[in-house]
């Protein structure tokens, strides 16, 4: 159904041709699903693209093909491809904020494709697109479709994209990190309704995720892309419980497993290299403890025991453990003696979703439906802890911690940060506030201005706050991108030049700046690969532990959450069901929904044992 042949692709930027795609060939046939994995930026969007015949007008195809059905999509007309789009090809992008138009609402958005591909009316398509919002997982779907996009939760805006891409029945759907924003509950949902598309209709997927958990479930092949290559390829039991490349073997280390809490997490070190001037030799020889004298030499793949690998110690890797990570010696003092940094006692917030008037008599009357994602929330948090915060999207997590750093006004109830009284004070007044806490946004996308550089959004804070001179302000830009494992060269790039993961380190750098006491950290990790991840992890631990820094980190991700967190919230409906000590709430919930968020967690390990009251990992 989908056969990609030496594919290379190129990308013209300021600093002269960057080579994407490398000569990449992979396969999927009808009826499966081909799992495409690898570190942010390795090139795994632009092969969605070009898959879709979407690339930007800087990218260029230098040589290969992609066929779909048997039909050569480059050799289709542009009027020939729109008609394939929507029809028989399916995409769902990534973020879905900047897909969705924030001028219609969702129902019409959702029920589009079937009105130009199916012929539907659009009363028809609208009832439809109800029906498929309540498929992937949405409460009140009715109202949710006559909602706006900015009125809902990350979570729900990327179940809606879903409903979108599946409206029409799709021969073959790319989907492109399409659980990323997801909560497990949901995840599970939505997987299992791909893979009933799947048996009921031949549906063909290329899924591509960073979730080495989810592509476990999902996925009959996987091929592991980096930098531009496949460097490993095959079935995907194979390649999940014996990899034979480095970094495939590296990724799978990285990955924080329930029930088995570690003082760091493996990470994968130094970066990618830069593909405008690629290494002759292996690409990724840099950063593997197995190299040797063979990695300078160009790597070619090969078939190891039915799958093919890029590297010429394969077998040795198979056979190989990865480096076990040193534990850092500096610990905070305990928790328990610690003063609170955030202290919040009684908090609502109500919102008002829906658009639209009807009219009843000479009186026109408002369609709206009250949402309290903030029901009487009371919790500390205190200096160098971490409290993780899950629940389902759309379950008010976002809006609580945006509501204690009074991005949102609460209704009613006490905000405190360290000494200072925050609700209720005017806005003018939170100055001091504003550099002691900061938050980490889940959406890059909306809250990088996209006509600034990395370095003026990184310069800005410390400039705002008189946090270094002029002089050391590109000395501390470099800093705070090395903290999140950026180039120093990255400092001249605009947010669009970069993938989701980079541009989410560039929000942990920005939070960063101002040397903070507290941060909210809203999905932090979400758009991160497994290896930078940890290293983000890694670093959050290490500012707690050497700083201070108290964290309300809220995930939808349980395994990073059981790391590092000290306590865990869990969230429902607005309200805290169960919180407590993260070793209790994980080996022994109390409530019925927080097991059944920790019955819902995908393991990448079918011999692991499952954590606390939850069933076996899924099979």
């Amino acid at each position: 159904m989908l056969d990609i042949f030496d594919l290379t692709v190129r990308y013209r930027t300021s600093g002269g041709e960057l080579e994407a795609l490398s000569s990449i060939s992979i396969s999927a046939k009808k009826g499966t699903t081909l799992a495409l994995v690898g570190e942010s930026g390795s090139g795994k969007s632009t092969v969605a693209l070009a898959a879709m015949g979407l690339l930007p007008q800087e990218a260029q195809i230098i040589g290969g093909t992609v066929r779909f059905d048997g039909h050569d999509l480059g050799a289709m007309s542009v009027e020939e491809r729109r008609r394939l789009r929507g029809s028989r090809l399916g995409l769902v992008f990534q973020d879905p904020f900047s897909v969705l138009n924030p001028s219609l609402t969702i129902g019409s958005q959702v029920g589009e494709s079937l009105i130009h591909h199916r012929g539907y009316t659009p009363r028809e398509a609208f009832e439809r697109a109800i029906g498929l919002l309540d498929e992937v997982g949405i409460l009140n779907p009715k109202a949710v479709a006559n909602a706006y996009p900015h009125e809902l939760s990350g979570g729900m805006r990327q179940r809606a994209i879903i409903a979108g891409a599946l409206a029409p029945e799709p021969d073959l759907l790319i989907l492109d990190e399409p659980t990323t924003a997801l909560d497990v509950t949901i995840e599970a949902q939505i997987i299992e309704l791909l893979e009933q598309l799947r048996a009921r209709r031949g549906l063909t997927m290329l899924f591509i995720s960073h979730n080495l958990g989810v592509v476990r479930r999902v996925a009959d092949e996987v091929a592991v892309l980096y930098a531009g290559q496949i460097i490993e390829h095959g079935a995907t039991e194979d390649v999940l419980h014996r990899p034979m490349h480095p970094y495939a073997k590296g990724l799978l280390a990285a990955i924080p497993r329930i029930g088995s809490k570690q003082l760091r997490l493996a990470s994968i070190p130094g970066r990618l290299p830069d593909l405008r001037k690629p290494p002759s030799g292996c690409r990724f020889a840099e950063r593997c403890p197995f190299a040797s004298e063979s990695s300078t030499q160009p790597q070619t793949m090969r078939m190891v025991g039915g799958r093919g690998v890029r590297c010429a110690n394969a077998e040795l890797v198979e056979s190989t453990p990865w480096p076990t990570p040193e534990a850092t010696a500096t610990q905070a003092p305990p928790r328990s003696e610690q003063s609170p940094v955030v202290s919040v006692r009684a908090l609502d917030k109500t919102f008002r979703i829906g658009g639209g008037v009807t009219l009843e008599g000479w009186r026109l009357r408002r369609n709206e439906t009250l949402l309290k994602p903030v029901d009487d929330i009371t919790l500390d948090i205190r200096r160098g802890e971490v409290l993780g915060l899950v629940g389902e999207s759309g379950s008010g997590k976002t809006t609580l911690g945006r509501t204690i750093l009074r991005l949102i006004d609460p209704d009613s109830g006490e905000i405190r940060i360290g000494d200072e009284l925050v609700s209720g004070k005017p806005q003018r007044e939170l100055e001091r506030m504003r550099r002691t806490a900061q938050i980490v946004f889940q959406n890059p996308d909306s809250s990088l201005n996209p006509r600034k550089t990395v370095g003026e959004l990184l310069a800005r804070p410390i400039r705002r706050f008189g946090l270094a001179t002029t002089e050391r302000m590109p000395t501390r830009v470099r800093e705070l991108l090395d903290m999140v494992r950026l180039p120093s060269h990255y400092a001249n790039r605009y947010p669009h030049q970069m993938s989701g993961g980079e541009k989410q380190r560039v929000g942990i750098a920005r939070a960063l700046a101002t040397e903070p006491r507290f941060i909210v950290c809203d999905e932090p990790v979400s758009a991160l690969d497994v290896s930078v991840q940890a290293a983000i992890v890694n670093l959050l631990a290490d500012l707690r532990d050497q700083l201070g820094v108290a964290y309300l980190f809220i995930s939808h991700d349980i395994g990073v959450v059981a790391h590092l967190s000290d306590r865990i919230a869990v969230m429902q409906h607005g309200k805290l069901v169960e919180i407590g000590d993260a070793d209790a709430i994980l080996n022994h919930p109390r409530h019925p929904y927080t097991i059944k968020l920790l019955s819902a967690v995908p393991r990448v390990d079918a011999r692991s044992t499952s954590a606390g009251s939850g069933p076996p990992p899924l099979q």
